[in-house]
Formats: C-alpha cells, sequence, structure tokens
C-alpha cells in the first residue's frame, strides 16, 4: 500500500491532470481579464475627474456623462457648494461645468459641460442586480485618473448615511476597491451598463464600500435635470427591499411578490402616527403596488405633502391597512 501511494504522488497521468488544470486556470483568467478590459474599453471615455472650487477650498471626485448634451453624473458630497467647477475628460479634454442641482438626500448631483463628441453611459436596472455578479468601479482616487478596480457586488439592499443625515434605501455594497476621489464615478457590470454611483468607504475597512442603485440614480437624475431639485413627502420610514412569501402572495392576490420591509420608525413621523412598526412590509400606497423603495420614492412626490392616503402593509401574515399623511421633507436648497 506504501508503494501504491507513492506511485499515485508521482503518476505521470496526475501530472498531466495538473497542467490541464493549471491551463483551464489560465483560459478563465484570460476569460476574466477579456470582460474587464471590454467594460473599461466601452464605460471609460464617459467617464470625467471632476475639480471644485467652493466654501471648504480645492476637492474633486468623479463623475460620468449620462447623455449626448453633456449632462454629468455625480455624488452631491462633490459639488455641492461649488463656486467653479471643472471637468476633465477622458481624452484630457477640460471644460467649465455648471451646477444643474443636487440632492443631498440621495447623495446625487448634475453637473453639464457644453462640448462635442461626448460618450455616454447606459443605466442599468438595479433590480435585476444579484449578489456575487462581477463590479467595476472607475474613477479618480487621490486625483489619479481613469483608475480601474474589480471585485463583485458582495451585498445588496444595505442602508447607510447620507450627508444630509438621512438614512439612504438599496446600497450596494462591493469589494471593488475604492477610495476618496472615486465618490460620484460607476460601479458597472460586465456587459458595462452602470449599476450604480459609487458613494463611500467604511475606514479602516477593506472591501466594504457603497454605491448607490442605478435605479434610484435615474430618478434622482431626471428631476434634478428637469428642476433642479426635488421637492418630496417622507412617511418617517427607512426599509430594505423583501421577497414576499410565495404562500402570502396568493393567498391574500398581491399584484408583487416583494415589497418594502420596514426597517425603522422615525417617532413621532406620519408613519408612527399612523401606527406602522419596525418589522411591517408596506405592499401599497394610494392604490399603487409597492414593490420596491424605488417604487415607495416614486410615490412620495411633493404633491403628496399632507395628503392624507392609503397605505398597505403586512404584519406577519396579516393584511393591514392604515392612512398616512406624507410630510415635506426639509429643504436643503437646489444647488
Amino acid at each position: 500500500m506504501t508503494g501504491q501511494f507513492a506511485l499515485i504522488g508521482t503518476d505521470v497521468d496526475a501530472g498531466s491532470s495538473s497542467a490541464v488544470a493549471s491551463g483551464d486556470d489560465e483560459l478563465l483568467l484570460d476569460s476574466y481579464s477579456r470582460t474587464i478590459a471590454a467594460v473599461v474599453n466601452r464605460v471609460a471615455p464617459s467617464v470625467v475627474n471632476i475639480r471644485v472650487s467652493g466654501e471648504r477650498g480645492q476637492g474633486g471626485g468623479s463623475g460620468f456623462i449620462i447623455a449626448h448634451d453633456g449632462f454629468i453624473l455625480t455624488n452631491s458630497h462633490v459639488v455641492r457648494g461649488a463656486r467653479e467647477l471643472e471637468v476633465t475628460l477622458h481624452d484630457a479634454r477640460v471644460y467649465p461645468a455648471q451646477l444643474i442641482g443636487s440632492d443631498p438626500y440621495t447623495d446625487l448631483g448634475v453637473i453639464r459641460i457644453d462640448a462635442p463628441d461626448l460618450q455616454h453611459v447606459r443605466l442599468a436596472d438595479s433590480s435585476k442586480i444579484r449578489v456575487g455578479q462581477i463590479a467595476v468601479a472607475i474613477g479618480s482616487p487621490y486625483g489619479f485618473q481613469q483608475t480601474v478596480t474589480s471585485g463583485i457586488v458582495s451585498a445588496l439592499g444595505r442602508s447607510m448615511r447620507a450627508e444630509s443625515g438621512r438614512l439612504l434605501d438599496d446600497i450596494i455594497q462591493t469589494d471593488a476597491a475604492l477610495n476618496p476621489g472615486n465618490s460620484g464615478g460607476p460601479l458597472v457590470n460586465s456587459a458595462g451598463e452602470v449599476i450604480g454611483v459609487n458613494t463611500a468607504v467604511i475606514l479602516p475597512a477593506q472591501g466594504i464600500c457603497f454605491a448607490i442603485a442605478s435605479n434610484t440614480a435615474h430618478l434622482v437624475a431626471g428631476w434634478l435635470i428637469r428642476h433642479g431639485g426635488i421637492r418630496r413627502s417622507s412617511i418617517g420610514v427607512a426599509g430594505q427591499n423583501v421577497p414576499l412569501h410565495p404562500r402570502v402572495v396568493r393567498f391574500h392576490k398581491l399584484e408583487k411578490n416583494h415589497g418594502v420591509l420596514v426597517a425603522d420608525v422615525e417617532a413621532g413621523g406620519p408613519a408612527a402616527i399612523a401606527g406602522l412598526r419596525k418589522g411591517d412590509i408596506i405592499i401599497g400606497f394610494k392604490g399603487h403596488a409597492v414593490a420596491t423603495i424605488d417604487d415607495l420614492h416614486k410615490r412620495l412626490v411633493g404633491d403628496e405633502i399632507g395628503v392624507t392616503s392609503p397605505l398597505m402593509y403586512l404584519r406577519g401574515t396579516e393584511k393591514l391597512f392604515t392612512m398616512v399623511t406624507p410630510r415635506e421633507l426639509p429643504s436643503l436648497g437646489k444647488k
């Protein structure tokens, strides 16, 4: 038996198998590398470096072009309070930029440049993101333009505090390395579509970075471009997207199989007054199904301020209704 073990350890076929495995590893690495290179080739021409002069002195961050006519999406904390904005494109062209609007409640901002031959990105549907998929970040950490890092989507539905102090919902967690200066840059999937706007890291943790989901970014950017700011209402909850049990969906004949889990209720806020509790799941507002936080945010526009409307939710397996009166979020200014 001892000789048999020795033979297995030095067997020629085993060596050949090892060589094949090594070849497979190289093929896999090449495939991964080709994917990342293709993503960068597609997206990098749309990624910009932003230099800011303002009340806090000199600063900067990243952004990316979302329309051929020069609109650029970035973080609110990058551009808010800026007196002067300067954008450097991937080909080293430099242009002054105009601040169109910023929204500290979602940490998103839009600026604009007047320049020819611009390439813009495509925003993905972030509701289709899956944990474990490839995530590529492009930006200007510490001023090093067009820096690329890659990793995976580590988790979905996270919450974090914005500069305004508001709890941001539906945040993407990734281990694609981010550093100061990456703020406002794109987080991209393997198809070269933007799935998020890079916004924060946890220091001194390693590999824990966050991005605002692209569906939220699409919604807010549209408001900022049209109106320069957002007047919105709130019911005073922090929420997370969650799947509903199929039996509950069938029993109550619900339109959607997801809802918004109430992770926190603001003391004295509209939801608390209406009787909502932590752990309830919001599934409808004003006769419309609510499957995600974005669904709820879309309904909580300025027109809903002070308007009492029905809200449908689950408490355990029981479907309940209450009346809630959204209030206006304090204005932080358009610029």
